[in-house]
């Protein structure tokens, strides 16, 4: 059983940096973070392989947003960068795909956190 909880969320102006943390109880294949604006479909923003180094980014956060795992792989961060109020957004961590080849889309994830706020200001 996997069990995730978010952590790092808060309140940032414009061009600021926070670093989220997700810890999770039990192994996973791969392990991605997703966000959600008001009114908008929740969108995968960042996905990492669990151990290994394959990331991927989609291109509204890439050059700014780093994902990572700690050697454990017990914890997976995203440092955020240069932050914009675009970026405004619940942030959630998910694990357990059912397939390798839906990995962008959110109903192929079994786990979820309960979400983190992070809100940016200008």
């Amino acid at each position: 059983q996997v069990q995730l909880v978010e952590s790092g969320g808060g309140s940032v102006q414009a061009g600021g940096s926070l670093r989220l943390s997700c810890a999770a109880s039990g192994y996973t294949n791969y392990m991605a973070w997703f966000r959600q604006a008001p009114g908008k479909e929740r969108e995968a923003i960042a996905l990492i392989r669990a151990g290994g180094g394959s990331t991927w980014y989609a291109d509204s956060v890439k050059g700014r947003f780093t994902i990572s795992q700690d050697n454990a792989k017990i914890t997976v961060y995203l440092q955020m960068d240069s932050l914009e109020p675009e970026d405004t957004a619940m942030y959630y961590c998910a694990a357990g795909a059912r397939s390798s080849v839906r990995l962008f889309s959110p109903t192929n994830y079994h786990y979820w956190g309960q979400g983190t706020q992070v809100t940016v200001s200008s």
